[in-house]
């Protein structure tokens, strides 16, 4: 069975698989389907890029009844950038359904929208993430009680970025009697725990290429109270990470530690809960975008956060649970790179850290704090400066536009220009840093698709 002809599919699907081109089945659509358009749990373990996701779209697809306008297919992923990517292959296949309503449901855009959407009529498939679904569900706007298929896309990620709660209250909100698919690129005991809990004997399939545990370099640094942040200065110049997250346990301590490790010449952010969504956006825009290295965050503000390639992570004080101690170096050692975890560790925590040590049933590693060098200490800027652009999306204002700007009429090569982010009402680019200033003249000077929009430095 190597083509999708082979398979017993709705015809309703051919047009869809036409449109993408799609004839030879991958591995793991090999071992997925027959199982699947069965109506079998299953259990997969597959990295991005294996076909998975034309897998399962076309198993929830097949199950799909027009006439019932009802929510009937649930798919849950870790970051609005994947539930986009789903739902776009979805509405792919889904060419020969007519009036089959898809809604895309995940946070860091305005709620009010997708409830206006979701007041209309329910969809027939949503495609989201956990929090923003749950907070959906919780208002009432949402209603899972005629889901068939439900798909947990990229779990262990999700368990990573502190979604568990999230995810166990979506699912509870969805009929036992359904099919459940969940994929991930590994397989740790917490994935084994809520497969057992959530599944009917599914069918596990394999395809080689999965990622393999990440590795993450893990140290631990015995100080007093007043010494972390003196300390974690010295760590951060001796790792000199590109991108690293700092995670303090309170609202305060976030803001402190920003505000020295900027005085220090590190560049640094903050973010807190009690930042607005736009400023939110901002600092991790700025982060993706490489014009801050350093996130220093609270775990309720990080909550969500996903940053493919994060060199390392470092508790400025250890979380209190251990639970909540790996999905914060979860964060790091993506993608096929290693990373690295610091922890500050003070006397009266010292009980957190052997509790850690019990829990995993292996020694923990505990390091000695570089000694302040001699010369004078570097700083750390970021590599990047962050241009925000007041115009976006309902400017029509595309990437190619801002990247056509900045090397025609500004003169600048690409090779200087970064990371394009486009929102609804404003964008952002990133430039080398030593390139900045001249980027933000030429184009407060001359035009983007022959209109003068405001443009600053962030």
């Amino acid at each position: 069975m190597t083509t999708f002809s082979t398979l017993p599919l709705d015809p309703r699907l051919l047009p869809g698989l036409d449109a993408l081109n799609l004839q030879t089945l991958t591995p793991i659509q090999q071992q997925a389907l027959p199982a699947l358009l069965e109506g079998r749990d299953l259990l997969g373990r597959a990295p991005t890029g294996s076909g998975k996701t034309v897998a399962f779209a076309l198993a929830l697809l097949s199950r799909i009844d027009l006439g019932l306008t009802r929510v009937q297919a649930v798919v849950l992923c870790p970051t609005r950038e994947l539930a986009d990517q789903v739902g776009k292959q979805i509405r792919k296949l889904a060419v020969g359904l007519p009036n089959l309503k898809l809604s895309l449901l995940y946070g860091g855009v305005a709620l009010q929208p997708q409830i206006a959407s979701l007041a209309q009529h329910d969809p027939h498939v949503v495609v989201g993430t956990p929090g923003r679904i749950q907070e959906l569900l919780r208002k009432k706007h949402l209603h899972l009680r005629s889901v068939r298929t439900l798909v947990l896309d990229e779990a262990d990620r999700m368990l990573d970025m502190g979604f568990e709660e999230a995810m166990r209250e979506v699912v509870g909100r969805i009929p036992a009697d359904r099919q459940t698919l969940l994929f991930s690129a590994t397989f740790p005991d917490a994935i084994r725990a809520i497969a057992d809990s959530l599944m009917r004997e599914p069918v596990e399939v394999h395809v080689e290429g999965a990622a393999s545990a990440p590795k993450i370099e893990e140290w631990f640094y015995e100080v007093t109270h007043g010494q972390r942040i003196e300390h974690l200065i010295a760590l951060l110049r001796a790792h000199q990470p590109d991108a690293c997250v700092v995670f303090c346990n309170t609202r305060q301590d976030v803001s402190d530690v920003a505000t020295q490790l900027q005085a220090q010449g590190i560049s640094a952010l903050a973010l807190h809960g009690d930042l607005e969504q736009r400023e939110r956006d901002e600092v991790l825009v700025r982060f993706a975008q490489h014009s801050c290295r350093i996130l220093v965050a609270s775990d309720v503000a990080a909550r969500g956060l996903d940053i493919v390639h994060l060199d390392m992570v470092a508790n400025f004080e250890l979380p209190t649970d251990a639970e909540s101690y790996q999905h914060r170096i979860g964060r790091t050692a993506r993608a096929g790179r290693d990373g690295v975890a610091i922890n500050l560790v003070s006397p009266r925590e010292m009980p957190r850290a052997l509790a850690l040590e019990k829990a995993r049933g292996a020694a923990i590693n505990w390091g000695r704090i570089p000694p302040p060098s001699t010369r004078q200490d570097p700083a750390l800027p970021a590599p990047m400066t962050s241009l925000r652009i007041d115009a976006g999306k309902t400017d029509k204002l595309r990437p190619g536009d801002i990247l056509g700007a900045l090397t025609g009429s500004a003169g600048l090569p690409a090779s200087v220009v970064g990371k394009i982010d486009i929102f609804p009402t404003r964008s952002y680019v990133a430039i080398a840093r030593d390139s900045a200033g001249k980027a933000l003249d030429r184009l407060r000077l001359g035009r983007i698709k022959g209109r003068n929009f405001r443009v600053r430095s962030l």
